[in-house]
C-alpha cells in the first residue's frame, strides 16, 4: 500500500507550520507524503466549517490540479453560544487567548469543543471528514507549545492544555488529528480497492 500511496504527493494547503507538523506524522504512518503549500487557501465567510473547507479545497484545485488537502477548524464554547466557532482564526488574531478568558470571567460552566473539517481531493475522489475534541476552557493560559487557543483548551480525559503537550500527545485527542486520520484512512482503502481491481482485471 505504501508504494501505491506514494505515487502522488498530497499538498496541504496551509501556511500554518504548526498544523503541518501535526499532520505530518499521521500521514507518514499511513504511507502518504504531505507537502505544505501556502498561499492558495480561499477564506470565505460562512458559519459552517464544512462549507469553508470544501470551497477552499475546490478553489485551490482549480489552480493547482494536484491532489490536495484543506483543513478548517473552530473552537466552540458552550457558555458563549458557540463563539468563536468558524471565526476562531480571526477572533484569535483580534482578541487572542486573553480576550476569550476575559469573556469567560465568572463563568463556571466552561465546556467547549474543538471541531475540524478536512477536505481531501485526490482525483477522482473528494473526501470530507470531521473530527471533534470535547474539553473545557482553562482559567488561565498554560504551556508554550502549539498555537492559537491551545494554551486555554483542556481536552477531555486530561488535565493539561494542548499547549502543554507534545505533538504526539496532542494528536491522541486532537480534532485535527481525528479528521486527517479518517480522511487518509478512507483514501488508503479506496486506493487499495482500485489496486485490487486492476490486479484482478482480465
Amino acid at each position: 500500500m505504501k508504494d501505491i500511496a506514494n505515487q502522488y504527493e498530497i499538498l496541504f494547503i496551509t501556511g500554518n507550520k504548526h498544523k503541518y507538523s501535526e499532520v505530518l506524522p499521521i500521514a507518514d504512518r499511513l504511507g502518504f507524503r504531505i507537502l505544505m503549500k501556502p498561499g492558495y487557501k480561499l477564506e470565505i465567510q460562512s458559519n459552517k466549517l464544512e462549507e469553508i473547507s470544501l470551497t477552499a479545497a475546490l478553489e485551490a484545485y482549480k489552480y493547482l490540479k494536484k491532489p490536495l488537502m484543506v483543513e478548517d477548524a473552530g473552537l466552540f464554547i458552550d457558555a458563549l453560544n458557540g463563539f468563536p466557532g468558524p471565526y476562531s482564526s480571526y477572533v484569535f488574531k483580534t482578541l487572542g487567548c486573553d480576550g476569550i478568558l476575559k469573556l469567560m470571567t465568572g463563568i463556571t460552566t466552561r465546556n467547549a469543543v474543538f471541531r475540524s473539517v478536512v477536505t481531501l481531493i485526490y482525483p477522482p475522489f473528494i473526501i470530507v471528514e470531521q473530527g471533534v475534541c470535547p474539553g473545557t476552557i482553562a482559567s488561565e493560559k498554560r504551556g508554550e507549545r502549539g498555537f492559537g487557543f491551545d494554551p486555554i483548551f483542556v481536552p477531555e480525559r486530561d488535565n493539561r492544555t494542548f499547549a502543554e503537550m507534545s505533538i504526539e500527545e496532542k494528536n491522541r485527542y486532537s480534532h485535527r488529528a481525528k479528521a486527517v486520520r479518517k480522511a487518509l484512512q478512507k483514501l488508503k482503502k479506496l486506493l487499495e480497492q482500485i489496486s485490487d481491481i486492476n490486479l484482478n482485471a482480465p
